[in-house]
Order: C-alpha cells, then structure tokens, then sequence
C-alpha cells in the first residue's frame, strides 16, 4: 500500500520578464506506508515546491499526485496529514495549549481527546513548561518544535515535514530524530525535506536527490549507497600471519581471492565499499548543475 504516490509531475512558475520556470519537471515517486523518506536537495531544487503541492497549497501544472487514496487535489487527501511547513508561524498573542485546542478544533477532535493529545505532544516536545506562555515569546526553536507539536496533535498516519530540523539545536534535532524514528515505530509514514545529509543517514529508509526540479537519484540508505563501480575491501591473513587489507574492484574479486588462497593466505573478511551519501548528494548536484549549463 502507498502512503504518496506521485506521477510525471511538473511545475511552472513565471519568473522575471515572463520567463518560465520549471520547479518541478517530470518527477516519479512512490513511497510506501511506514517509511521514513528523505527528500535531499540545494535550495531551490524544487523540495518545497513538491511539499506545496502535496498539502494542496499550489496546483501542479500536468501530472498527478495522491496521499492515500484520494487526488491531492481532493481535500479528503489533507485529512490524515499532519503537516509542518518550512517555516511554521502562529498567532503571538496565544499561548501554545491554546493554539493547540484551536488546531484540534480544525480536525474536530473531541474535547477529552484534544486535552489529553494536547498534554502528550507538550510534553513529548519539551514544551510543558511554556505551554502557558503566549508564543511571541518563544524561541526559534521552540516554535519550530511547537509547529511539530500541533503536526502530531490529531495522530494523523502519514507526516510531511519540511526542513523540520530548521533552527534547532543539538540537543532538539536529536529530539525530533527520536520522534520520526518512533513515528515509525508505530505503524506511520515520514516524508521530509531537508539539505542536512546527516540527520537522513541517521533516520531515513530511503532517501532522494532533486536538483533542478528533476529527482536524480534514489537510494536505500538502511542498506549502505552502492557506488556504481563497485569496490570490496578483503581483509585476508597472509602465510607469515600478517594482515593485510585490499581495496579490489568487483571485475577483480575472483582473481584476487584465488590468487591469495594459492599463496597461502586465509580470507577474514570480505566488505562491499559504500559510498556516503553526502559523496553521492554533492556529486549528483555537480552532475546536475552542469547538465542544466
């Protein structure tokens, strides 16, 4: 079953002098229930753009996409979303339980439920102590924790997060990477966007690279990134006891190993080499960059 499912979606925008410009150009994409998938690229590579549309905030110019089983043009696609935009803003004069029990009311939640949801999402934010504190008060990233909070109130099974590690420090981007993680754990659906490669290794099942508005690459991440021409690092144990550890390309694997083995040496460990995902993120925008020159 699909959380989202996106089909050769594209967007043009007019830009100065009336030129066209396309955010987002054919973009394929399918991510199933109870995944967390990182959505990767340089700013103005079309992320937002994509998040916009799926939350039903622009329309795409040709192509489709779906949140469950509905359109995201139908607003039934919104109602089991929990949604934090790039950069979350609230009504100052509020406090935040009481923003809180406006956004419950939105959903229609009933009043026991809205209050003991509220008292869970403060809490698992480390948001209980402000919670009475009207939010013109707040910090940077109390807010953005805050527009997590009110994201998770109604318990929605799929969360799309823009840039949610936006402004938070160490001890609150570790906090929100347990969050997903437990999201999951739970039977739930991450979408998010970020440039920060870090916290996708740390998380992801998945993840995306969109440079230019177009996705160029889509990498399992659990599984360490396979770089294109193949490398193993083989660990073996010579005659004389020493160890040794080779660097051998896939073509030369056999021949290597057998050569090794006639000599005497004991094979101890045989390891694919993966590439990091930021190798791969920064070689992928170069690649991309220089095709749209």
């Amino acid at each position: 079953m699909l959380a989202i499912e996106i089909s050769q979606l594209c967007k043009t925008y007019k830009g100065e002098k009336k030129t066209l410009v396309q955010a987002l150009q054919n973009l394929d994409l399918t991510i199933p229930v109870n995944e967390i998938f990182g959505f990767i690229g340089p700013n103005g590579a079309g992320k937002s753009t994509t998040i916009k549309i799926l939350t039903g905030q622009i329309t795409p110019s040709s192509g489709t996409a779906r949140i469950a089983d509905f359109p995201v043009t139908n607003p039934m696609s919104r109602k089991n979303i929990g949604y934090l935009p790039e950069n979350p803003s609230f009504y100052h004069f509020v406090t935040a339980r009481e923003y809180l029990h406006f956004v419950g009311q939105i959903f229609k939640m009933p009043e026991a439920v809205m209050r003991k949801q509220t008292d869970r999402v403060l809490e698992l934010l480390d948001l209980t102590k402000a919670a009475d504190r009207p939010i013109k008060g707040f910090s940077k990233g109390m807010t953005q924790r805050l527009g997590l909070a009110q994201a998770m109130l109604h318990d929605p099974d799929l969360y799309i997060l823009d840039e949610p590690m936006s402004g938070l420090d160490p001890v609150g981007r570790a906090l929100v990477k347990d969050i997903i993680v437990s999201l999951k754990q739970q039977g739930k659906t991450v979408f998010f966007s970020t440039h920060i490669i870090s916290d996708v290794e740390a998380v992801c099942d998945r993840a995306g690279i969109i440079v230019n508005g177009r996705l160029t690459s889509l990498e399992d991440v659990k599984n360490g990134i396979m770089p294109e021409n193949q490398s193993y690092a083989l660990q073996i144990q010579t005659s004389k006891g020493d160890k040794e550890t080779l660097i051998v390309d896939k073509e030369e694997l056999n021949t290597t190993i057998l050569q090794n083995v006639a000599q005497g040496a004991t094979i101890e460990r045989l390891e694919p080499q993966h590439k990091s995902l930021e190798k791969l993120f920064l070689d992928t925008v170069a690649t991309g960059n220089n095709d749209e020159h």
